[in-house]
């Protein structure tokens, strides 16, 4: 009798409740994006990624966590003897999925240009 009650409490279905508040939580613990690109959408951007690449294009969509879609990507080549130092080289990458956790830094192409760093010592 004993193997019959396990099977008859299986049937209390209270498991399924639980699973429902659960579905509540996670969608009261639903995290939003901490960036709104939807102002950047169909714009250009430059996008710099873990481990040294850099790239830009026009923005045509993202998620929440921060997986983006650029279109007419270019990618801006690095010297191969100082990985800091970007070349003149370029290379066209068409429609690109860029993964959101390698993403460093993005930034808007209008209105953006490139300072010198103030934190090299010059040399003189």
């Amino acid at each position: 009798m004993a193997s019959q009650q396990g099977g008859g409490g299986g049937e209390r279905r209270e498991g399924g409740r639980e699973g429902g508040r659960d579905g509540e939580q996670k969608d009261k613990k639903r995290k939003e994006s901490i960036l709104d690109l939807s102002k950047y959408l169909d714009k250009a951007i430059r996008v710099k990624f873990s481990g040294g690449r850099e790239a830009s294009g026009i923005l045509k969509g993202f998620d929440q966590l921060l997986n983006l879609v650029l279109d007419n990507t270019i990618e801006y080549l690095r010297d191969p003897d100082d990985p800091y130092k970007l070349t003149e080289d370029t290379k066209e990458r068409g429609l690109v999925v860029c993964r959101g956790t390698a993403v460093v830094l993005i930034c808007p192409m209008d209105g953006c240009e490139a300072i010198a760093n103030p934190f090299v010592q010059q040399e003189t």
